[in-house]
């Protein structure tokens, strides 16, 4: 586990040393104190891709850090912990709209869904997980979980798990069917 969190810290400190050798790529900084609130706002395009490069100041780490702040020894003396490499909602949107302006519309609505999911906490959402598994869940259990998701503020989450509902339904997959 160490050596493969040594891995993917490494990556992520090359992808941050080779951001910063291209700064003349970088659009213009946000002025927001908070600059991953705003990403949403902007008409981001394929030229944005990829962000950490071409817009590190787009992620925020919170508490006023950013992608720099992700090194070794912050990472060994405990400073920067799972919850900091979380991606955010807007940086999913933005992402989705990358996408979307490539003509990969599909992968924007799975990086909309992606956004929604971050309202749910991670227990939360490996328990909707193994519900939706076949014949765990009755269909009211899922159309409860949809409601759930509908009251987070995730409708694709919502209609995702109702269409998953009556799939299953049709197909015979809902508990006590097996």
């Amino acid at each position: 586990m160490a050596n493969e969190l040594e891995a993917l810290i490494r990556q992520i400190v090359s992808e941050i040393e080779g951001a910063k050798g291209n700064t003349t790529q970088y659009s213009a900084p946000h002025t927001s104190s908070t600059p991953n609130t705003t990403v949403v706002d902007r008409v981001v395009t394929i030229e944005d891709y990829p962000i950490a490069k071409k817009h590190p100041e787009w992620i925020d780490l919170g508490q006023g850090r950013d992608l720099s702040h992700i090194t070794m020894d912050n990472v060994m003396a405990g400073h920067i912990t799972m919850d900091d490499l979380k991606i955010s909602p807007s940086i999913l949107k933005a992402q989705g709209q990358i996408a979307k302006a490539g003509g990969r519309d599909q992968i924007e609505l799975n990086f909309s869904r992606a956004a929604e999911m971050t309202k749910v906490s991670d227990k939360r959402l490996l328990e909707m997980y193994n519900a939706l598994r076949p014949y765990r869940s009755s269909k009211q259990e899922l159309l409860d979980i949809a409601s759930e998701l509908d009251g987070l503020g995730a409708p694709i989450c919502a209609n995702f798990v109702r269409e998953a509902a009556e799939n299953y339904e049709r197909r015979k997959k809902l508990k006590g069917d097996n």
